[in-house]
């Protein structure tokens, strides 16, 4: 089944996709390829939001002789090079308190189920890219980043309870 077919069954029955993608068998390189996409979605998604601070309607974060592409520069970093790892280490945390929990998962399920959450949620990330861009910060930004953060929670523990379920 193609990933965009899994990735709206997800928002429907996480559980259910996490189990079929479980059932494929143990595939790392499919785990890296949903957080490298996941991740490069993320990146995609802050474009308007650096734009409107280069064309000077927000106050940079960035010291003022960064550019845009600076700042996209940065950005790249931080969200391709850098996340990717900063995940790994969440996952690993997420698998260690489910074992507290009685998770009987292993490293790598819990590893596809936080992979998977943020590729499954990365439209939201891409709509609050857009609401920063063209809106700015303010009330909608901070609605729709809510919302984000809840989903993703949502679709991360339901994936996470399956793939630390009973072996």
């Amino acid at each position: 089944m193609p990933v965009t077919n899994d990735m709206v069954r997800t928002w429907r029955a996480p559980r259910a996709v996490m189990r079929d993608l479980l059932a494929h068998g143990r595939r790392e390189d499919r785990a890296i390829a949903y957080l490298m996409i996941g991740c490069f979605l993320i990146f995609v998604a802050q474009w308007p939001r650096l734009s409107r601070i280069s064309g000077g309607y927000e106050p940079s974060p960035w010291p003022d002789d960064v550019n845009f592409e600076g700042m996209m520069t940065y950005t790249f970093y931080s969200l391709v090079i850098m996340l990717p790892l900063v995940m790994y280490a969440i996952a690993a945390l997420s698998h260690l308190v489910a074992r507290l929990f009685g998770g009987k998962g292993g490293f790598y399920g819990a590893r596809l189920a936080l992979f998977w959450s943020l590729l499954t949620t990365a439209p939201l990330f891409l709509l609050h890219g857009l609401v920063r861009g063209f809106i700015g910060a303010g009330l909608q930004a901070n609605i729709v980043g809510g919302i984000l953060l809840l989903v993703f929670g949502w679709i991360w523990l339901q994936c996470l309870r399956e793939a630390e379920g009973p072996q």
